[in-house]
C-alpha cells in the first residue's frame, strides 16, 4: 500500500497519465501559471486544438487537473494537492533506491 493519501490504483492512473511527452508539457505549463485557458496552451504547445483537449481530459480524469467552465472556455488548473500526494507516494516507494546509493 502507498504511503500516502492516494491508493496504490489512484497512483498508477495518474502515472499512467504522465506517460505522455504532451501531457507532461500541458501539466508543466499549468504549473507555470495559476490558471490556463485551453486556447492559451495550444498557442505555447505546438499540438493541434484537438489533441490539446484530448489530453486534457486524460489528466482530468486521472485527477491531475481540474477544469471549470468560465463562459464559452473552460479553464484548466493542476491539482497541486493530488500532485503533491503522489510525489509523497513515489518519493516514499522509491526511497530504498536512494538508501541503496549511499
Amino acid at each position: 500500500m502507498m504511503e500516502s493519501d492516494l491508493t496504490a490504483l489512484d497512483a498508477a492512473r495518474m502515472c499512467k497519465a504522465l506517460g505522455h511527452p504532451a501531457r507532461i508539457g500541458i501539466l508543466r505549463q499549468l504549473l507555470r501559471e495559476e490558471r490556463c485557458i485551453c486556447g492559451r496552451i495550444v498557442e505555447v504547445l505546438p499540438l493541434a486544438q484537438s489533441t490539446v483537449s484530448q489530453h486534457l481530459k486524460v489528466l482530468k480524469d486521472a485527477g491531475l487537473i481540474s477544469g471549470e467552465v468560465e463562459g464559452p472556455r473552460t479553464c484548466y488548473c493542476a491539482d497541486r494537492q493530488r500532485l503533491a500526494a503522489l510525489a509523497a507516494a513515489l518519493s516514499a516507494m522509491l526511497s530504498p533506491c536512494r538508501e541503496e546509493q549511499r
